[in-house]
Formats: structure tokens, sequence, C-alpha cells
């Protein structure tokens, strides 16, 4: 399958996205040498009203007008903060509009950046501009009260949900389920194929018997990421069941697919899986549907535990649905 609609991305600063993606992307599975899913360096994360994204967050609550408050501002528990869609826009406002100051879209792009790291900013920028024409096509909310009690910025459009709540929302990262994707269909071209390709690395390193207990018929629906606790039933090969150079390898995973996110985000995923009990309780399901190139490179797979769910759908083009949370 192919379909490619790349276009050029001036967000970027000239960024040639092939090189991009050969550049971030290599540089990511490069990381993985030295898996660490806990690792010490992450131990004192900065205070919530310390981080950069949460006090930008604060900045843009402060300059809205009362007419611009009306629109997109919310009481903390709205039904709109706990919707979870690849699709969709939160509020109706797009940050290109001239609803928008100038100074405010700068703080929008201010806070996407301080809620990724380098990696995660530039790829998302890029996809933004392929699957929509730019972050400002997007729209953003305000839910609470930054500043004065529990609040969350969330922003939302194609392919893409992002949140910053300061920890307003406990034991639960990112403030709750986040969503990214691109509408690339061509496998090679996709943005995230890095991640099933690292993924798949674990598929490769299991031994026949292993294999069969993680190979799956028939995927779940992807938006279903209810976090089930540790009474939970989960699909495909426990990590517990592997060996010890096999569970390194699904540490390196786990931190791969983290590495567009701030520090200390990964921080607060690595602190839940710890209190559910580790990666050993951990689940690594691959599904038979949906192999784009027929290679056997599962393109459709899914990692779950009791606190934790990342479902990624590869075909025909990425939809990523997490969530992780505590839950008893």
């Amino acid at each position: 399958m192919s379909k490619n609609t790349s276009q050029n991305c001036s967000d970027c600063q000239g960024l040639d996205r092939r090189h991009f993606l050969k550049t971030v992307g290599g540089a990511v599975a490069a990381s993985t040498v030295a898996p660490v899913l806990f690792d010490s360096r992450f131990a004192h994360a900065a205070p919530a009203t310390q981080r950069p994204a949460e006090t930008s967050v604060q900045q843009f609550y402060e300059s809205l007008s009362e007419k611009q408050m009306l629109s997109i501002c919310f009481p903390f528990d709205h039904d709109l903060r706990k919707k979870v869609n690849a699709n969709w826009h939160i509020t109706k406002p797009s940050i290109g509009d001239d609803f928008y100051t100038k100074d405010q879209r700068a703080l929008i792009d201010t806070i996407v950046r301080n809620i990724t790291s380098e990696d995660g900013y530039e790829r998302m920028i890029v996809q933004m501009e392929e699957d929509a024409g730019g972050i400002e096509e997007f729209s953003v909310a305000v839910f609470g009260e930054p500043g004065r009690g529990k609040f969350e910025w969330e922003l939302t459009g194609r392919h893409l949900t992002l949140r910053a709540d300061g920890d307003s929302v406990d034991k639960t990262a990112f403030g709750g389920p986040i969503v990214y994707g691109h509408g690339e269909e061509n496998v090679t071209d996709n943005m995230y194929h890095y991640q099933t390709k690292q993924v798949n690395e674990v598929f490769k390193a299991l031994d026949g018997k292993q294999a069969e207990h993680a190979l799956v018929k028939r995927a779940p629906k992807e938006s279903d990421v209810r976090v089930q606790g540790a009474k939970g039933t989960f699909s495909g090969l426990s990590v517990s069941e592997l060996s010890g150079d096999q569970k390194e390898l699904v540490e390196a995973t786990v931190k791969v697919l983290l590495a567009p996110y701030r520090e200390a985000d990964q921080t607060e995923v690595m602190e839940i899986v710890k209190a559910a009990g580790g990666v050993d309780k951990l689940h690594m399901a691959f599904y038979e549907q949906g192999d784009l190139e027929g290679d056997k490179v599962w393109d459709i797979w899914r990692l779950e535990g009791p606190s934790f769910v990342w479902h990624f759908r590869g075909a025909p083009h990425v939809h990523a649905y997490i969530n992780i949370a505590e839950r008893v």
C-alpha cells in the first residue's frame, strides 16, 4: 500500500522530512543500546509548579479575555476532558484563527515544546503539518484554573492529543489518555514505523512457544484502552515468562516508546509501572491482522498491564492510544 501525502514543513525551519526521519529515528533506535526502564537519573522530578510547560499554561490562561474563556475554558471535571479520539477538535477555535493573539499562539507552541522531548516536538510538528496543514489547524482547551487549583491544558486535532496537568490528575501519566499517529500509509515513510520495528525486535527474540503465545489473530478496538488493574485479563505473552535478556529488550522498547515525551512524564510512567509490579506485569500482543507487507513484521501491537495500555494500530496508517494510570 502506498499513499504519499508528504508536504514541505515550514514550521521546521527547512527541516527535510526524510532526512529528519532517518536522522532522528536512527538516534532513537540507537538509544536502545543501554536499556533502562527505571532510570535513577529521573528519581527527583521537579515539582509541577516549576515545570516550564505548566508555567506557560498559567501564562496562557491569564492572557485570555473573558470572551476567549467562554469559548475554551471549562470546569476541571467537564466531560470533554475525558473524551478520547484520534481525530477531533476539543473546541471550535483553531490555533491559527484570529481568535488568538500572536503571543498566545507563541505560548501554545512553547507548551507543546515543553511537554515533549526535542525529538518528539520536531516529529509532532512534521506530523501536524502533513496530516492537517500545521499546528494552526489544531485546537486547545483549559480545564480548571491554572495557578489556583486543579487544571489541565489539552490540544487535539488529527492524529494527536496532548495534555499538561501539573499532576492535577492523581497517579495518572500525561494527565490522561493521549493519542498520536500519522496518516502516511507507506510503511517506510510513516514517522512512527521505527516503533513497530523496535517492538518487533522483541518478537524476533522469542522462541517458538513464546511467539505462539504472543501472536493473536484479531486486535481489540484501538480506542479501548481502559486500565484494568491487577485483576485484569491481558492478551498475548506475559513479560514474566521471558529471560533476563528478553526483559531487558522489553525495557529498552518501553524507553523508545516514551522518548517523544518530556522527562517528567517519562518518570511518572516509570513510577506507575513500578508500583503495579514492574515490567514483569506487562503483556505483549502482536496481531496477525493488518500485516501490511505480508512480511510478518506485525504492524498492530499492544503492550498492556495492570496500570499500562499502549495500543498501536499501524495499518493502514498509525493510530496509537496510550493510557497509563494506577488502578488497584
